[in-house]
């Protein structure tokens, strides 16, 4: 089950239709159908309906492909269904996005913000967690990746990086991108971001 959720209880639905609300108010802007999204990010017309009528919850991969069609990191799409961005989340209150199909959860750290260009991201994988993202979100974007436990394998514009806890690769993104957990035990990282 996928899920994003902010760590107070009863939002997560909220959240979820706002989210599914923006995506659909996206396309709409750029005067897309959902057939000319389909082909710009190789997901079927049913699924970007189902996901705009808040049928379905998007995979991590699903959200990597709707936000680099539209230009936004994960974190700006999600400050964009935030009602009002505070300047200071308690760690209780910071919206948290599962795909618990893929094994992934990603904690956004920084108080949620559309016009600023640097945020915090917390990822976790599972053992076996195998995230691919096919092109950036917004191409140029300066990441620092800091492992906090555990081993993570990533592959950033076709090269492989095995990477332990204390290790910190920083580089721009350009292409596609691969975080994997080679196991044995899950694996904690922060990545900060930095849009051009």
């Amino acid at each position: 089950m996928r899920s994003l959720q902010e760590q107070a209880p009863n939002s997560a639905g909220g959240i979820e239709a706002r989210l599914a609300g923006r995506l659909a108010e996206l396309r709409t802007e750029r005067a897309w159908s959902l057939d000319d999204l389909a082909g710009r990010t190789g997901v079927s017309r049913s699924t970007l309906s189902r996901l705009e009528r808040a049928e379905i919850s998007p995979t991590a991969a699903l959200l990597g492909k709707l936000c680099a069609a539209y230009g936004r990191t994960m974190s700006h799409l999600l400050a964009e269904v935030e009602s009002e961005p505070p300047q200071l989340v308690r760690s209780g209150r910071q919206l948290v996005w599962r795909d618990e199909a893929s094994g992934f959860t990603r904690r956004s750290v920084s108080p949620p913000h559309p016009g600023l260009k640097g945020e915090i991201v917390e990822g976790h994988l599972l053992p076996g967690a195998d995230i691919p993202y096919d092109r950036p979100p917004v191409p140029g974007q300066e990441q620092h990746v800091w492992i906090l436990e555990g081993t993570l394998e990533l592959t950033v514009d076709g090269v492989a990086h095995e990477l332990q806890a204390g290790d910190c690769l920083r580089f721009r993104l350009w292409g596609p991108s691969h975080f994997r957990n080679p196991g044995p035990g899950a694996v904690r990282y922060a990545v900060m971001i930095v849009l051009p």
